[in-house]
């Protein structure tokens, strides 16, 4: 079951970082620890490591682009621009997975504040495997506004598209800033993004901030259907982990800030399956080497032998490479020869073909390597192809026409004949 550590560091002036290790399910596999960050290294191990980033420095948001992958990466300064008070330069742009309304959630933050965490994660010698804006940690759930309280912070979605981060306000007031507290119900049915708004708010806090808000909780269920707290008596932390460990948010590691991927780690734990795989290579590429220099060394000795023979029935015979076909020679001399004279049996076929269609003649025959080629004159293409069929009437040869041209009154025509199966 793969386990990761998240890591939440604290803003710039901050030194103090939080984190804990949870698996894929959301468990807790460790308690959270509050320390320098270079502490956390000793409880990284094989885990995937996740850091959270103050979300007060970046903005999330949502794009409708029809687009996707780099394409996607290079449309988001164009379609956030109007947007951002900075230089699309000077910030870095982030796109996540697209939800199932169609929209896709997006992450803004400066350069500036990407070179800063990563150097400081570089320093306390750890890689980051993604990097993740503090708010996503607030689980997103449909028909339902979320709300936690972390500090002066207030994090809250409508469990829709709005994921928004303030402080120094009120929980009342952040409900209030997206309309959800509205006096007039009417009114508020009349405009879509407050009548769209669920009438239910579920909220995460320290039991501290409980006490503190108590006449604001009654504010709240005045005003909505419900609203359900739930106490984290072990601090914001372990809700945090639990959400983004099951994926969700939006990893700024894209784009220039992507980590470059480092093959050799792939395939560490391959290694010795490999080697042992070059070693039966090269082994096997050594038996076959050693077969085949044996093999010549016993071509050239039997060559050697032959040639040695050869000049003793032949005197003054010369040295030859090629002893196969100095035999076929000596065979044919003396006439004994395996192959069927396949020229004179080709003629013979020929001449009973030329016989019965005697409008044709034969200007030209060469054999060559088994192969007859015939250049023959006919007053039609039919009478061709009645000399074609005599030639392979007896299922001994094949004739192929290979060319055909008009000449004059006549045509001229190329025929190809072979023995059948060569």
């Amino acid at each position: 079951m793969s386990e990761y550590l998240v890591i939440r560091l604290g803003e710039t002036s901050d030194p103090i970082a939080h984190w804990i290790a949870v698996d894929e399910t959301g468990a807790r596999r460790s308690p959270c620890v509050s320390g320098l960050l270079p502490d956390a290294v000793k409880d990284i191990g094989d885990r995937t490591v996740i850091v959270l980033v103050p979300g007060v420095e970046v903005l999330t948001t949502s794009v409708d682009i029809p687009i996707k992958g780099a394409k996607m990466q290079a449309a988001l300064p164009y379609a956030l621009e109007e947007l951002l008070a900075d230089d699309v330069e000077s910030l870095h742009f982030a796109a996540g997975s697209k939800r199932s309304n169609g929209r896709t959630p997006v992450s803004v933050v400066s350069r500036q504040a990407m070179d800063h965490w990563i150097s400081v994660l570089r320093d306390a010698g750890i890689e980051a495997n993604s990097i993740v804006a503090e708010n996503y940690g607030l689980a997103r759930i449909p028909g339902t506004i979320s709300m936690l309280l972390a500090e002066d912070t207030v994090f809250i979605n409508d469990g829709n598209d709005a994921e928004l981060v303030m402080q120094g306000v009120s929980p009342g007031d952040a409900l209030a800033s997206i309309g959800a507290l509205d006096d007039d119900i009417d009114a508020a049915e009349e405009q879509s993004p407050v009548s769209n708004l669920p009438r239910h708010v579920l909220l995460y806090c320290k039991p501290d901030d409980d006490e503190r808000y108590r006449h604001d909780w009654i504010a709240i269920r005045h005003e909505l259907d419900s609203l359900d707290v739930k106490l984290l008596a072990d601090g914001v932390m372990p809700r945090l982990a639990v959400t983004v460990a099951t994926g969700a948010g939006v990893n700024l590691l894209q784009g220039s800030y992507a980590p470059t991927q480092e093959y050799s780690e792939l395939f560490r734990p391959w290694k010795y399956a490999a080697i042992l795989l070059l070693a039966f290579g090269l082994v096997g590429f050594a038996g076959k080497a050693a077969g085949l220099y044996l093999m010549n060394q016993q071509e050239a000795e039997l060559r050697q032998t032959f040639n040695a023979e050869y000049r003793q029935m032949l005197s003054g015979a010369p040295e030859t490479d090629d002893p196969a076909a100095v035999i076929n020679s000596l065979r044919r001399r003396i006439g004994n020869v395996d192959a069927p004279p396949l020229f004179l049996q080709s003629m013979a076929q020929l001449s009973r073909a030329v016989e019965q269609n005697q409008n044709a003649q034969i200007q030209a025959i060469s054999f060559r390597a088994g192969v007859i080629d015939l250049r023959v004159t006919a007053p039609d293409v039919a009478t061709l192809d009645s000399v074609q069929r005599q030639i392979g009437q007896s299922g001994q040869f094949r004739a192929t026409i290979q060319s055909t041209d008009q000449d004059g009154e006549k045509v001229s025509s190329r025929i190809q004949i072979q023995a059948v199966g060569s």
